[in-house]
């Protein structure tokens, strides 16, 4: 799931006319001043920086809006001339955002931030949030290899050796999914992983690319640049994440080692060790970031719902367009608009025919107005139903913050606009299901841990995975992993904090980290962390505001105009306040914590280590 096609790091861009109008003109030295003096710039004044500040948003629309429909035609029509165009607009966007970035940096002077408004001084500091290359062939050379490897990533087939047809991501996926047979699980997990090392060398440069432009700016590297986005310093918001990695670790390992548990049962003591990292290609998942495939092979004997709704969405032929209308409902049910017009005009809901396309699941804004759009390649399953309530979250926070100054256009951080869609998901209850009529019986009470599971299949398993992947990238760009070890730092971090390892022996000159859209494409991967985290703090939250009383997983908001006044008000603040004001709120905390994650998942974590118990008793094999 990704967030528009304009990444947050290069998003605020230059106004019209803007580099001119800030040019300091030359004046003649006056008597008694040095060269020096003379060549010195004025001092800036408050009445500049509010004229700097509206020109460069007075062209920040127009500019962003010519990169996303560039971005838009890359990715639903992959052929060299679209990966060119994106290219150009793409070069064009970083040279815009760079060139206001570098102008913004006039106003930084010592005193002088103080004495401008909390709104004006908060928008300089979005504006320094970039990269800027100086050098117009750096900026295209980088330009084009972005666009290059979502190409390279968006075309790359599996074509096996032994005559059968090449697949395309999504199939292998499916293999994943549904097969039990390790020998096609490992075929299929180990042809996706054989493509990307085509693209690890202009993944290195464009590293080294992506570095110098953050280097422009003041940052020690683009790691730092992008851990600098979230109010805090580097270091510190590193170390945020280390602490609350911590705080749900327990919860994760024992769902770990119930799931090896469970795997071993299924394939046998030889594929599946009783101690160290479980092979990667058994969770169900090309990247076994979630393990919802696995549930049938895991569920409770007993307190296990037998409802399924992936058979219900293709018993009644469900179209995407039918899916993306259950899900608009429900923000409608809390009182938010129907989506607009072109909304259904424009998306792309399903996979083309006639050509190839992107397929990976993301929400655009294009104007920063009413153009909002979808594209999603929708298939009627449980996990693509809860997907289309994921990506609708990215486009409600776009159209409840529209008006808002166009540098205040975006979430509060990038977690906040992940963590939208996932919260509402969290309201897919079984109850809720009942009531929209895809459940025909009563939800049993007594099938709860059986819906615990499944869900902590997804929000539980994720979070380690979703940590290391900065993690990973981190030492990357500060240089601490070169090309060469790429594999090498990548499965240590695997076998660190997911306890899952390499089902076969590192290739030469891999890039398994390149097998996952978000490396290619440069998009940072906190903000899933982060967001895993927070669904569950807004989620306790508007189940106070609704009244709901009980266990916090059996909430549902749907239906309450309450609880939606309450989301949209903190959806409307944009990013024009510091995370943690919008984070209180909604919810009245201003730290993101992993309590009310531990909270919803308490009655499981009991559950599953009296599971572990018994069944590590039972290993005698």
């Amino acid at each position: 799931m990704k967030l528009s096609a304009v990444s947050l790091i290069t998003l605020l861009a230059l106004g019209a006319g803007m580099t001119q109008a800030h040019a300091q003109p030359k004046a003649p030295a006056k008597p008694g001043k040095t060269k020096a003096q003379a060549r010195a710039p004025a001092k800036p004044t408050l009445v500049e920086a509010k004229r700097f500040l509206a020109q460069t948003e007075a062209g920040f629309d127009r500019v962003n809006a010519d990169q996303a429909r560039a971005d838009w035609v890359g990715a639903n029509f992959i052929t060299d001339d679209t990966e060119a165009i994106a290219a150009y607009f793409g070069e064009l966007q970083l040279d815009a955002a760079g060139q206001a970035a570098l102008a913004a940096r006039r106003f930084n002077s010592p005193g002088f931030v103080q004495s401008l408004s909390h709104a004006d001084a908060r928008k300089l500091k979005l504006l320094q949030l970039t990269l800027m290359l100086s050098d117009p062939k750096e900026r295209a050379d980088y330009a084009a290899a972005r666009a290059a490897l979502a190409g390279a990533y968006g075309k790359a087939k599996y074509c096996p050796a032994d005559g059968r047809p090449c697949m395309a991501l999504g199939e292998l996926e499916k293999i994943l999914a549904t097969s039990r047979d390790p020998k096609k699980l490992l075929d299929a997990w180990s042809g996706w992983h054989a493509q990307s090392p085509g693209w690890k060398d202009r993944y290195a440069g464009f590293v080294a690319l992506s570095n110098k432009g953050a280097r422009e700016m003041g940052y020690a590297d683009t790691g730092a640049l992008w851990r600098s986005g979230y109010d805090m310093a580097p270091d510190e918001f590193a170390f945020e994440m280390e602490r609350l990695w911590l705080q749900v670790k327990p919860l994760y390992d024992a769902l770990h080692e119930y799931t090896r548990y469970k795997l071993r049962a299924a394939y046998g003591p030889e594929a599946v060790p009783l101690t160290g990292p479980v092979p990667a290609h058994l969770f169900g998942n090309m990247w076994s970031q979630t393990w919802d495939n696995l549930y049938p092979l895991v569920r409770p004997k007993s307190g296990a719902s037998g409802f399924d709704l992936t058979k219900v969405l293709e018993q009644r032929k469900t179209t995407p367009r039918q899916m993306t209308e259950y899900a608009e409902r429900f923000y409608t049910s809390l009182g938010m608009p129907k989506l607009p017009a072109t909304f259904w005009e424009r998306s792309l809901l399903a996979k083309p025919r006639d050509r190839e396309v992107v397929c990976h699941a993301s929400a655009w804004s294009i104007d920063a107005r009413d153009d909002v759009r979808i594209k999603m390649c929708i298939n009627p399953t449980a996990e693509d139903f809860t997907v289309i309530h994921h990506e609708l979250g990215h486009v409600y926070y776009f159209l409840a913050y529209q008006n808002q100054p166009a540098l205040f256009r975006n979430g509060a951080n990038d977690g906040f606009h992940e963590a939208i869609g996932d919260t509402i998901a969290l309201s897919i209850t079984p109850a809720y299901l009942k009531r929209i009529g895809l459940m025909k019986e009563d939800p049993d009470p007594k099938a709860d841990m059986g819906e615990l599971l499944r869900r902590a299949l997804s929000k539980v398993a994720v979070l380690p995975w979703a940590y290391m992947v900065d993690r990973w990238r981190w030492d990357v760009y500060a240089g601490n992993t070169q090309p060469a070890d790429y594999d090498r730092s990548w499965w240590q971090l695997r076998e660190q904090y997911m306890g899952i390892g390499r089902p076969l022996p590192m290739a030469a000159n891999g890039f398994d980290a390149g097998a996952k859209y978000h490396v290619p494409a440069d998009v940072p991967y906190a903000r899933y962390f982060l967001a895993n985290l927070l669904q569950f703090q807004f989620h306790r939250a508007l189940c106070r505001e609704a009244g709901h009383e009980g266990p916090l997983h059996a909430c549902s908001i749907h239906g309450n105009e309450k609880a939606g006044k309450k989301l949209q008000a903190m959806l409307e603040l944009g990013t024009s306040k510091p995370w943690p004001e919008a984070l209180k709120a909604i919810s009245g905390e201003d730290r993101i914590d992993g309590g009310a994650l531990l909270e919803y998942f308490a009655p499981l974590k009991g559950w599953l280590d009296e599971q572990n118990r018994v069944l590590a008793a039972q290993q005698k094999w």
